[in-house]
């Protein structure tokens, strides 16, 4: 798994839910996995913008982790039909 690194947990997640409705699967297959896609460049490009701003405030890291790797878990780490 590529993004084991990133998600450390999902193994145990896919483990510990129950089964997703066929339902949810195609809503996130169809919806939310693509907008989450599509916030990983946007949120790259955010952050690129931003940090100037995020340095003096010192949260570097923090807008980091939220324009960058929280969609990134959203997309890739979430079992499907987990929404």
């Amino acid at each position: 798994m590529v993004l084991a690194p990133l998600c450390p947990s999902a193994l145990a997640a896919e483990t510990q839910l129950g089964q997703p409705t066929p339902g949810n699967t195609f809503i996130d297959a169809l919806f939310y996995r693509p907008v989450g896609l599509a916030a990983i460049p946007v949120g790259t490009v955010l952050f690129i913008v931003t940090i100037p701003f995020s340095a003096l405030g010192g949260n570097v890291g923090q807008a980091f982790d939220n324009l960058i790797v929280a969609p990134a878990k959203y997309t890739f780490c979430r079992p499907l039909g987990d929404i």
